[in-house]
């Protein structure tokens, strides 16, 4: 067990925790940051789309349960009955995000009534960023780089507040860090997958089709 956890430590996590990035995206302020200014913990991982910057921010902007999903594994989701249901499609009506505005990680009548199951919109930049607060302080932004005229990085940074108790860094450790990594890089890709393969003007156009 004690190699098991040293194994995990030294090679896994750093990996994990820095899935994609380069050290200059690892090292730079991104919008948001300033929210947590000494956070006990920052993950930044980054993924490059074969998309335009606007071909990609229609997907994050509509991100939510009870909206577009996570794009990530819904049958693990579904298993503690978060209720996700990811689209393929652009949806307009969800195209409209403010500051203010509650993003849900579960549905409305979900069994565990808490704060941890929302976040909050704090900052909205169209086409560029948008940052979410949870109930602890802590951030989730979703940033995008043009790199090129149809290329995008698309990069997101969690970072933490200080945890108050020696048990709630451990419970982070070994119960948050690996599931969450695993999740949010399913949403990275699945943002990547259906940017790459619809973009914007065909999703809108097969909704307009549809309907």
């Amino acid at each position: 067990m004690a190699g098991l956890v040293t194994s995990y430590h030294v090679l896994l996590r750093p990996w994990h925790r820095t899935w994609g990035a380069t050290d200059e995206e690892i090292g730079r302020q991104l919008p948001g940051d300033d929210l947590v200014p000494e956070p006990s913990d920052e993950t930044t991982r980054a993924i490059t789309i074969e998309a335009p910057r606007d071909d990609v921010w229609p997907w994050i902007v509509q991100l939510g349960q009870g909206r577009g999903g996570f794009y990530s594994y819904t049958w693990l989701e579904n298993l503690v009955g978060a209720d996700i249901h990811n689209v393929d499609r652009i949806v307009p009506e969800l195209q409209e995000l403010e500051e203010g505005d509650s993003i849900r990680m579960v549905h409305d009548e979900y069994w565990l009534q808490s704060p941890a199951t929302s976040m909050t919109v704090k900052r909205i930049e169209p086409d560029r960023t948008l940052v979410l607060q949870g109930h602890d302080g802590g951030t989730w932004t979703f940033h995008l780089d043009s790199t090129g005229e149809e290329t995008t990085r698309f990069i997101v940074r969690g970072r933490k507040p200080k945890t108050r108790t020696v048990v709630g860094y451990v419970l982070r450790y070994l119960a948050y860090e690996l599931p969450h990594f695993i999740m949010e890089r399913g949403l990275m890709r699945g943002i990547k997958v259906r940017a790459e393969r619809f973009g914007r003007n065909e999703s809108i156009s097969r909704l307009v089709s549809q309907d």
